[in-house]
């Protein structure tokens, strides 16, 4: 009888350990970065349509290997961030747009200046993903994207992508690895 009870409170034990690790788990992959994290914004009242549409013509320029309409991808960013209008932005809100943009942009900039040099291109789509992937994460986004992964990209510590199709084609390789990837979240 005594086995019993331990056992019954060991089983409710671990009952109990593994509901708050779930728990822990679901806000933790839920949760943007310090910087974004109580940052939400309406997405009727602000958008970055323009900046993500940038970013896709941009990542689609590298999955076919072509390092000029990737720099002219770039220069259409930096003209893109330069047209947002803020004024529908709290004090905060605009804070942590510049502090994204500001990233967005020095990317950008370098991938629109490197026609020719792919390779130094991809370096900075690396962190451009990344900001883009934050931008998103704030301020929504109006259209089904997917954040895929490639766990080759990035000299092996692998890299984030968004786009706009579920199917693979990897910015990070083009035509070497197209495939190489996964889907890791929806938007």
């Amino acid at each position: 009888m005594k086995n019993i009870i331990l056992s019954a409170i060991a089983i409710s034990f671990i009952l109990v350990s593994c509901k708050q690790n779930k728990e822990v788990e679901t806000v933790n992959t839920s949760t943007n970065t310090p910087e974004t994290a109580t940052v939400k914004v309406n997405s009727n009242s602000f958008s970055i349509k323009e900046i993500v549409t940038d970013y896709l013509s941009l990542k689609n320029a590298l999955t076919k290997d072509d390092s000029n309409a990737t720099a002219d991808a770039g220069k259409a960013m930096v003209v893109t961030l330069g047209k947002i209008d803020m004024k529908k932005l709290s004090g905060e809100q605009m804070k942590t747009y510049m502090d994204i943009a500001d990233d967005v942009k020095e990317h950008a900039e370098h991938i629109g200046g490197n026609a020719g040099n792919i390779a130094h291109q991809r370096e900075h789509f690396v962190l451009l993903s990344k900001d883009i992937n934050d931008l998103i994460k704030t301020f929504g986004t109006e259209q089904k994207l997917y954040q895929d992964f490639c766990p080759m990209a990035d000299e092996g510590k692998g890299a984030i992508w968004i786009s706009e199709v579920m199917e693979i084609k990897n910015p990070y390789f083009g035509s070497e690895m197209l495939t190489c990837g996964s889907v890791r979240n929806e938007f």
